[in-house]
């Protein structure tokens, strides 16, 4: 017995402690960056993934919801951090996709500052208005826009998010002009949404879907190019303006240098918490759809989407410098 304890200690000893602490990893808890303030839908995915992974890999995995420049500031913090797995965070559509090409300089290289390891989910944005508005579809809303130029308002999470940029798409695409309101993250601007101060709000689906079935707000169309499974009886806006959509995501990161070890691990518990029914259904339930990824397919996918929506940002005119 103690031959056996003898030789397993001599050759734990043996190992490199980089090689023991990956090994053993996550052996104390891990802080996990939501770059968008509490209560928005990646706040929302961004607990349900830290939750799951905390449970799979039997440690708790932190919050920390670092708000702030349409992300770039809890995603240049991810960047900065100690690549020892013990820091891992949110990236998504706006830091990765859209930023690039909205700022004139970011805190972060989108490319050589991350490790990616999954895409957590994809989702619509979906166009919801204050009871106080009165059009009950996006071709009335658009009447009432052109009757009223300039009258309504509509919230953001941030400049250069999906949610401003689903805007700006659909002002150009209709020929109107709604005002642009933004805000540190989705769950203040569906507050300000909620109490009347904005008209409207391009919002993720788990966000403000439950709002609008609880008849809080009007839901008038969904932002992808068909309806979504989750709320099949709202109507695209593509229905109304052909050749609209606006898609927004969520994936998550670790800092470049990493060890792949550690990285590796959190690949595979990625692949089996986004394949659980339940975490499926969960996602489907709020109108997102949880979509897995190896690190290299979502590095594939990442510079597919900026040079998608590179030609949006700078249609626009938004700039922010």
């Amino acid at each position: 017995m103690r031959r056996r304890t003898f030789s397993s200690l001599a050759a734990a000893a043996a190992l490199p402690l980089p090689a023991m602490a990956q090994a053993n990893y996550p052996n104390r808890p891990v802080r996990f960056i939501v770059p968008f303030p509490a209560g928005g839908t990646t706040d929302y995915l961004g607990r349900a993934m830290a939750e799951n992974l905390g449970r799979l890999l039997g440690q708790q995995f932190v919050v920390d919801n670092k708000g702030g420049a349409g992300s770039n500031i809890g995603v240049g913090e991810l960047a900065r951090a100690v690549p020892d797995g013990y820091t891992l965070g949110m990236i998504n559509v706006a830091s990765h996709a859209i930023n690039p090409t909205l700022y004139s300089r970011l805190p972060f290289d989108p490319i050589k500052d991350f490790a990616p390891i999954s895409m957590i989910a994809t989702l619509p944005n979906l166009l919801v208005l204050h009871p106080s508005v009165p059009a009950q579809n996006v071709r009335e809303l658009i009447e009432l826009a052109k009757r009223e130029p300039g009258k309504y308002t509509y919230a953001s999470s941030g400049a250069g998010t999906t949610l401003h940029l689903s805007g700006e798409m659909f002002n150009t695409m209709a020929g109107i002009k709604l005002l642009h309101v933004p805000y540190k993250g989705g769950g203040p601007a569906l507050q300000d949404l909620l109490a009347g101060v904005v008209h409207m709000i391009f919002g993720n689906m788990p966000t403000v879907f439950p709002q609008a079935k609880a008849g809080k707000v009007r839901a008038l169309g969904v932002t992808s190019a068909q309806r979504n499974k989750a709320a099949p009886d709202i109507p695209a806006i593509a229905e109304t303006l052909p050749g609209y959509a606006a898609d927004s995501w969520q994936a998550f990161a670790a800092p470049a240098g990493t060890p792949q070890a550690i990285v590796d691990k959190l690949v595979d518990a990625a692949l089996r918490i986004l394949t659980t029914p339940e975490v499926v259904a969960q996602f489907e339930a709020q109108g997102a759809t949880a979509l897995p990824m190896t690190p290299q397919a979502l590095s594939t996918f990442m510079a597919e989407d900026l040079a998608r929506w590179a030609p949006v940002v700078k249609a626009s005119g938004a700039r922010v410098e």
